[in-house]
């Protein structure tokens, strides 16, 4: 049996991040077990390699959430990176924050510490901006590059100028003053390679002799003695693996997102009392959230057919697309060197709404039934549309006491009036955007759902056939005060009545930002490595109203 003093579950962003900053203390011991392996795949790598990495399970957990309502009884794939860099290692490389009201909001919710003047220090801290940028809200020297978008296409530029014409305006940086209106979108790439948490935070630590980092070692169990966390129990190379054991002086810190968190507390006997007992779990600690709250974006995509123009689905096949595997080899350049979305909109459902409650996604492509890992034959371009803020929430739950077993995933979507009210609005607009006039050069047919849709029904028809996660799964050990009863961690990220335990990644969201969660993950950590220091946090940034 081994000891250190931090042992951190998951090697993903958050874990990265921890690993990193943790391990620059000379005299504190870190050990980092990451169920998957090495991140040596270099699909990992290449930008375009995610259409890869999305259904390969040597990377990625490959997890289902279930049929519902409002997915018309469809189960819906919900991928989680398994390796080095965990979901930044196969996510769609997008940096984008949200918006100031999300992180105040969290604040006001009696999280002491965590509005948006207390978290931008850490967002900077996190970033190393490559561009024009308002120096107040965006870091210089940080450990991620954030980069624009360089590519430039006529069906892009078609589609900006349409949506200025619409009262839709430019914004040079949505993760500035403000996020509303129409941009190219800003990325966690750098000459053309991704840039995961694992490259930018844990590689530049693996070298100190104070860290350990284990893969394919799977945690299946977090080990307590009476109310304290002193360690966890974990196999190497699946369930049939020699079960170890490491333990940690100061804390144990889960980062393994908000599917495997929220699992391994309960079936470590942490959760609710009724579902551990189940199971034949015996309950060490009784936490009722734990697995509760949960949220994500669903997103219904328009396709519509090209013409006049070359769409990235010709460029990916035959002698076309040899030509784009020189350029990307000799240049770093091309459509491999691309992101899946190039442009985004943030808007809103209705005049008047006080905040930007709508965010749209465009790109010269389409994929096959909307799944994002394989393009359509045809030329094609597509817009996706969500609501930022979803009320509609679900849960994780073990469906067995086996580590090894999936979880039951379930988000709920659409089940609240709300959503499909906003849903709607969002809808509307992303078709009036594909018809716009600077466009029409372009625009040969709707593809999906097609002319024929035009009632409310009818699109919720749509949205039930096609719509999809946009992979941004939050909230199941939400951040709350006491008096919250689905609280799982207070405002330090420490397990409610578990001493020496902590949980540090996309779990703990009181709320949906704004956003995709790639960058505030990474800033929750930046935040929690200075509480697990001991350290002063920083400076909150004087912002005027």
């Amino acid at each position: 049996m081994e000891t250190f003093d931090y042992v951190i579950v998951g090697a993903g962003s958050a874990g990265s991040v921890l690993a990193g900053r943790l391990s620059e203390d000379g005299n504190a011991t870190v050990c980092v077990l990451e169920a998957g392996p090495r991140d040596w795949h270099p699909f990992i790598h290449i930008p375009a390699g995610f259409m890869y990495t999305l259904v390969n399970p040597r990377v990625n957990w490959l997890y289902t959430s279930e049929a519902s309502e409002w997915t018309g009884g469809r189960r819906i794939a919900a991928p989680r990176g398994k390796t080095l860099g965990g979901s930044s290692s196969i996510n769609g490389h997008i940096y984008n924050r949200g918006q100031r009201m999300d992180f105040d909001g969290w604040a006001q919710r009696g999280n002491h510490g965590w509005g948006y003047a207390d978290v931008l220090p850490y967002f900077r801290r996190s970033e190393r901006r490559i561009g024009e940028a308002d120096d107040i809200f965006r870091g210089r020297e940080g450990n991620l590059p954030i980069t624009d978008l360089d590519w430039r296409d006529p069906l892009c530029e078609a589609f900006i100028e349409g949506a200025v014409e619409m009262g839709i305006p430019r914004n040079r940086d949505y993760n500035g003053t403000m996020q509303a209106g129409v941009s190219y979108v800003q990325r966690i790439i750098q000459n053309g390679r991704r840039m995961s948490a694992a490259r930018g935070y844990l590689r530049p630590a693996m070298g100190r002799p104070n860290l350990t980092v284990r893969t394919n070692a799977h945690v299946s169990e977090i080990l307590l003695e009476g109310k304290r966390a002193v360690g966890v129990r974990y196999r190497r190379g699946g369930r049939n693996g020699t079960p170890s054991e490491v333990r940690a002086n100061k804390e144990v810190i889960l980062c393994g997102g908000t599917v495997n968190s929220p699992q391994l507390l309960q079936v470590s006997g942490i959760g609710p009392a009724p579902l551990l007992q189940a199971h034949g779990i015996t309950v060490r600690h009784e936490l009722p959230g734990v697995g509760e709250n949960l949220r994500d974006h669903y997103a219904p995509r328009f396709v519509a057919r090209v013409k006049n123009a070359e769409t990235i689905n010709e460029k990916s096949h035959g002698l076309r697309l040899v030509n784009e595997v020189l350029k990307y080899a000799f240049t770093r350049k091309g459509i491999l060197a691309l992101n899946p979305t190039l442009i985004y909109v943030f808007w809103k459902s209705d005049e008047r709404v006080d905040n930007y409650d709508l965010q749209l996604t465009f790109t010269p492509a389409s994929y096959k039934e909307g799944v994002q890992s394989t393009l359509d034959d045809f030329p094609g371009m597509t817009i996706a549309s969500w609501q930022q803020r979803p009320d509609s929430s679900g849960y994780v739950r073990i469906k067995s006491a086996d580590p090894f077993d999936h979880p039951v995933i379930q988000p709920n979507y659409l089940t609240a009036e709300s959503d499909r009210h906003v849903l709607l609005a969002g809808m509307k607009l992303a078709r009036r955007l594909l018809a716009s006039r600077p466009l029409s050069k372009y625009y040969d047919r709707e593809e999906f759902p097609g002319a024929k849709v035009q009632s409310d029904d009818e699109l919720l028809g749509a949205a039930k056939q096609r719509g999809t996660t946009t992979f941004h799964l939050m909230g199941t050990c939400r951040m709350a005060p006491d008096s919250d009863p689905t609280a799982v961690v207070d405002d330090q990220l420490r397990v409610r009545g578990v001493q020496g335990l902590r949980v540090v990644d996309a779990s703990i969201m009181p709320t949906m930002p704004s956003a995709n969660l790639n960058a505030s993950v990474l800033m929750i950590a930046e935040k929690a490595s200075d509480m697990i220091r001991g350290r002063q946090p920083l400076e909150a940034t004087i912002l005027k109203d």
